[in-house]
Order: structure tokens, then C-alpha cells, then sequence
């Protein structure tokens, strides 16, 4: 201890409930939400819906693509000149990769390094799919393309070129797939955010369909409409334009997935810290535990503890960097010092960056080791 551990029979629950919730649609994998080459590769043999694999930075792209992956989307802009041609050099090579790209400055920036490779590079326009109401924005701040009005001067930019073509449409409905609407002890909230739901979903089909069919009416064709995450399949699936959809966090199901009404995954991943101190005799204190996910900062973003049941982080300590004390007032287990505590993340790849593998438990034991990127000495961001 500490340890990282994947539950592969767990995992395999997630990964059909996530092809069936997918219905007749391809399934992208969000590469951030898994951090780990044989879970990956674990989940695309699982089912042919399994489709290509949606990266976050070029040198993670280029990785994957060395190991054998392919049809890689990149699900975010990228810039730097050197990581760029590393990638247009694979795609000369006839491997499938695609840039993101949300501005006529994402363009020319591709489409002068394509030029100087002489490979013409596929790129996926990123529609931002945010609500915006009267002094709230349902949403996160992605792309500045709102709907077609602004993404059309993108596309006719895209169509004019010979060194880069649209390949794919991207929409990410971060406001339904990444936000929950059972969070505990927030009645008046889990409301609001169900309304606001109900009213962006078909706002956010209209615009989908709009760009789409704009981009048709110019000649543009995409391999690709890309949409949603794991928690919006239920609406993402039924718009027709769309081709496919992305799924990461699911497949672990980490904290922040126990805050959606219309679905629950079991907790497949988490890790384990070593009881080293007992305070007093309701209080244990773990070694290290302080693995806080990313976004903003409050009191959802800490891992929880899962095993024994009735542990509780203290409000004024919450998980730490190298101690986690724990109160036992709700736990009826007798736990003394060398036991391990189990805890869940509250985000899903996020906990890869501080292990070097995940121990693979199926049947209660232990029975293989899945390295992590870090494992294998990457960090890409």
C-alpha cells in the first residue's frame, strides 16, 4: 500500500451496460477517463460498438499510435508546431488521427504544417453545446462556435484548403453528460438541474442537426458526428445525425457518477491506503490519500472512502497529502493498524497519474497487473 486496483468483473458489467445504453450507435473511448493501455484494449475487443479512441494531447496520440491504436481523435486543440508534425508524419503513414479544430487560427496553423509535411490532415470541427439563458450559461467554455452561424466561416475556410479536410463534428453536451442531478442533500438544486436539462436537450439536437446539415449544403461530408459522454447517452443516442458517442468515466465509475438519476454503474476502480495511526478510539489516520480530482475546488472533488463501510473524512481535513484521518463513529468493522482502507476517486483516469499499475482483482483475487501511463513513464499533461 498504497495501491491502485481495477475490478475486472465490475469493469465488464460497465462495459455491456454501456454498449447496450449506447443502442444502435458506435462508441468512442475517452482515452483521459482510462490512463491504461490494457484496459483499453480490454474494453475495444469487448464489443464491436468499441470504436476508435478519443486522445487529449498530441504526444499521448502519438504514443497510442505506437502501441498499435488507431483511429484516434484528438478531443482537444493542439498548437505546438513539433507535436503537430509528429502526427502528420503517422498520418502519412496511413494511420487514422484527427485534429480538433474551433477557429480559422486552428486551420492555417494545421494547414501550413500539412503543407511543409506534404499530408493533407484531417480535422473535426468542435461545436460548443452549452445553454446560455438569461444571466446563466448551462454549461463549460469550450469551443466559440455556437451553433452554424459561427462555425460556418470555419468550414468554408476548411473547404477552400488542399492540405486539410473535414474528417468529423464534434458536440460536447458537457451540461447533461457531465453534470448530476442527485447530488445528496441538494434537493432545490438536483430540480433546477433537471429542468434546465429537459429544455437543453432538444435545443442542443436542433443545433447539431443544423450544423450538420449546413455543412452538407457546402459539400462537406464528415466520417464522424461525435456527441455526448457517458451521461448523456440517453438523449445523444436518439438524434439521428449523430454517428457515434463517447464514454470514459463509465467505465470506472468513480464518486461524481453516483449523482445521476437515470443510470448507476458499479464502482469498478479505486485505490487503498494503510491505517498507520489510531488518535483515539474512533479515529483512524491513513498514509497519503490526498488524491483530489480536478475542476473546481469544493468538497466533491475528494476521493470517499469505500471500504470498510461508515468511514467519514473530517470536514476540516478531508483527505490529505500525507495523512487521511478518518472517523469510525458509523463503521462497525474493527480495524487496526496495517489494515488497508479502500477509497473511490472522484474522477475517473485522474487516479492513473499516482500509480504505476492497477492491481486486476476478478473473483475476489488478484489476477493480473495493468500498467498505468505512468507505469510506463508517460505523463502527458
Amino acid at each position: 500500500m498504497p495501491f491502485a486496483y481495477v475490478d475486472r468483473d465490475l469493469l465488464d458489467l460497465n462495459i455491456r451496460a454501456i454498449a447496450q445504453a449506447a443502442g444502435t450507435k458506435k462508441i468512442r473511448i475517452a482515452s483521459k477517463s482510462i490512463r491504461s493501455l490494457e484496459v483499453l484494449r480490454h474494453i475495444l475487443d469487448s464489443d464491436p460498438r468499441f470504436q476508435g479512441i478519443m486522445c487529449y494531447t498530441a504526444a499521448e496520440a502519438a504514443f497510442l499510435a505506437g502501441h498499435g491504436f488507431d483511429d484516434l481523435l484528438l478531443g482537444y486543440p493542439t498548437w505546438e508546431p513539433k507535436g503537430i508534425e509528429r502526427l502528420a508524419r503517422l498520418i502519412g503513414e496511413g494511420r487514422r488521427i484527427t485534429f480538433m479544430a474551433d477557429c480559422i487560427e486552428h486551420v492555417e496553423q494545421l494547414e501550413r504544417i500539412g503543407r511543409q509535411s506534404g499530408v493533407r490532415i484531417p480535422l473535426c470541427l468542435d461545436i460548443d453545446m452549452s445553454s446560455d439563458y438569461p444571466g446563466l450559461r448551462f454549461g463549460v467554455w469550450r469551443s466559440p462556435l455556437s451553433g452554424w452561424e459561427q462555425a460556418r466561416p470555419v468550414a468554408e475556410r476548411i473547404a477552400r484548403s488542399e492540405w486539410v479536410l473535414l474528417d468529423g463534428v464534434m458536440g460536447y453536451e458537457a451540461q447533461i453528460a457531465g453534470v448530476g442531478d442527485l447530488a445528496p442533500r441538494a434537493a432545490l438544486k438536483n430540480r433546477i438541474v433537471r429542468l434546465l436539462k429537459r429544455r437543453s436537450i432538444p435545443e442542443i439536437a436542433r443545433r447539431r442537426a443544423e450544423a450538420v446539415s449546413g455543412l452538407h449544403a457546402l459539400g462537406l461530408t464528415p466520417r464522424f458526428v461525435n456527441a455526448g459522454g457517458t451521461g448523456s447517452f440517453a438523449s445523444s443516442r436518439e438524434e439521428s445525425c449523430v454517428t457515434e458517442l463517447t464514454a470514459g468515466s463509465g467505465f470506472y465509475s468513480p464518486c461524481l457518477f453516483d449523482c445521476y438519476r437515470d443510470f448507476r454503474y458499479e464502482p469498478a476502480a479505486g485505490f487503498a491506503v494503510e491505517i498507520v495511526r489510531r488518535p483515539r478510539r474512533d479515529i483512524a489516520t491513513c498514509l497519503g490519500g490526498g488524491y483530489t480530482a480536478s475542476g473546481a475546488a469544493d468538497r466533491s472533488k475528494l476521493p470517499q472512502p469505500f471500504l470498510p463501510e461508515g468511514l467519514k473524512l473530517f470536514p476540516l481535513e478531508g483527505a490529505g497529502e500525507v495523512q487521511t484521518p478518518l472517523s469510525l463513529r458509523g463503521c462497525r468493522s474493527q480495524l487496526a493498524l496495517g489494515d488497508p482502507v479502500f477509497f473511490r476517486h472522484a474522477k475517473a483516469g485522474e487516479l492513473c497519474e499516482r500509480f504505476d499499475r492497477l492491481y486486476v482483482i476478478s473473483g475476489g483475487a488478484i489476477v493480473d497487473e495493468f500498467s498505468t501511463y505512468r507505469g510506463m513513464g508517460e505523463s502527458f499533461l
